[in-house]
């Protein structure tokens, strides 16, 4: 057994089936009730064997039901969870680090699904839920036993390489997405560690100039690749990941007007306030009391 914090209006530690810095493992109900607004620094897959439950992820309200599956990125906030009294699931945490090193070359087709994509819920066959209660009944057995077990580490990792791929090839198929060839081309590698350190980042309003600086690229080349991997703007990207910033914060948190501002690097509340305004059509306050 062990721990894991999730962030919220208030921290909730939960007791979950496995836990490390890289990845947990849960199957219990009462986990989601316990937060009531919270933010996971790690990428959620999830899928439902029996009744259903309605969540919202940063701000958007979905309902995720038997044989589905239901995979998040990083950051992701969800609250106002109402599920059915028959509802029963299992469900993986895992960080980025480990997300990569798991699927390696494959990384930017999950990258395309859950960002460009935003593909949270899919539907699957019984044989493919089937496969996942299996992959995740043995990497709990795997996790129980690694201490008296040569080669566990291998023998882990190689389960979750092949359970992940499996997963992507569900997903992929199912939304009728085109499988890559192995090789990546620099471009689609850019554009994934441009993904990666704008989620990853505590204050995301920034210039395409500093992303760029710090991937070792031009603007001009950073503003191509995107456009070309989204059909969106650096610009265009770096503006979503703040109004979701904004939008949790001023939603799921009692931190103040001025206390946000300061967390997502505006200069002022006066600034912070007008750029609300621009995108939202409200003021903060207005905005945090409206939409709660």
């Amino acid at each position: 057994m062990g721990n894991v914090t999730m962030s919220g209006s208030s921290e909730v530690e939960l007791t979950v089936g496995y836990s490390d810095d890289d990845l947990v493992l849960f199957d219990s109900v009462k986990l989601l009730v316990a937060p009531q607004a919270s933010r996971l620094q790690m990428n959620i897959v999830a899928f439902c064997t029996q009744g259903k439950i309605q969540i919202d992820l940063n701000g958007s309200t979905i309902v995720f039901e038997a044989n589905q599956i239901m995979a998040c990125p990083s950051n992701v906030s969800f609250s106002n969870i109402m599920m059915s009294p028959d509802f029963e699931f299992k469900a993986l945490f895992i960080s980025d680090k480990m997300l990569q090193a798991i699927l390696r070359t494959r990384m930017n087709s999950w990258m395309n699904l859950l960002y460009v994509r935003k593909s949270h819920v899919a539907t699957l066959g019984a044989v493919e839920i089937g496969f996942l209660v299996r992959f995740y009944e043995m990497l709990k057995v795997s996790f129980d036993e690694r201490d008296n077990t040569p080669y566990a580490t291998e023998i882990i990792a190689s389960l979750l390489r092949g359970g992940f791929l499996s997963l992507l090839g569900f997903l992929m198929t199912q939304l009728g997405e085109k499988f890559p060839p192995v090789g990546r081309k620099s471009t689609e590698m850019v554009f994934q560690q441009f993904l990666d350190l704008l989620s990853n980042q505590t204050v995301k309003h920034r210039t395409v100039e500093y992303y760029a600086r710090e991937l070792c690229v031009t603007p001009k080349y950073l503003s191509a690749v995107c456009k070309t991997h989204s059909r969106k703007t650096a610009n265009a990207w770096i503006r979503d990941y703040v109004l979701d910033d904004i939008r949790y914060y001023l939603l799921q948190t009692n931190m103040s007007i001025k206390q946000i501002s300061t967390q997502l690097g505006f200069p002022n509340t006066s600034f912070f306030g007008r750029y609300v305004k621009e995108h939202f059509g409200k003021s903060p306050s207005l905005f945090r009391k409206g939409d709660r």
